[in-house]
């Protein structure tokens, strides 16, 4: 049987984002473990009020962080260079989160392009992120 070279070129596109998003993923379960360097600030508390982790409220809170537009939890208070990424409609992916944990600062800066941007967590994870991405995403399905 033959394949034509443009079913072939076809095939190649269709899987290129099912190799990036496998190449991505952290691991849930290591995740859960570096959560507890993030509860001093969060908690993770499900839409029905069940406390998955219970936590510190200097944060939002992370249950369904994952899919959320950037800045948008119902009650809490983001700062003016959180807002900025939020009006550009940008949503919390698990590469976005990774990304962010490991220097907020420089995140929102690049992401809305404000050089005096800050972000009010000061903490950074230097490893960790995709898993820690990996658990907020596991939680909250």
């Amino acid at each position: 049987m033959k394949i034509s070279p443009l079913a072939m070129l076809a095939a190649a596109t269709l899987s290129l984002p099912l190799i990036g998003t496998a190449a991505f993923a952290g691991d849930a379960e290591a995740g859960a473990k570096v959560f507890s360097k993030c509860k001093a600030c969060h908690s993770i508390v499900a839409d029905d009020g069940t406390a998955i982790v219970k936590g510190g409220k200097v944060g939002p809170n992370l249950y369904g962080v994952i899919g959320r537009t950037v800045g948008s939890e119902e009650g809490f208070k983001y700062s003016k260079s959180i807002l900025e990424v939020n009006a550009l409609g940008t949503v919390w992916d698990e590469a976005e989160l990774a990304a962010y944990v490991v220097d907020p600062t420089t995140w929102i800066k690049d992401k809305s392009g404000d050089a005096a941007a800050k972000s009010a967590m000061t903490f950074k994870l230097a490893k960790g992120g995709e898993d820690v991405a990996a658990y907020l995403a596991s939680v909250a399905q």
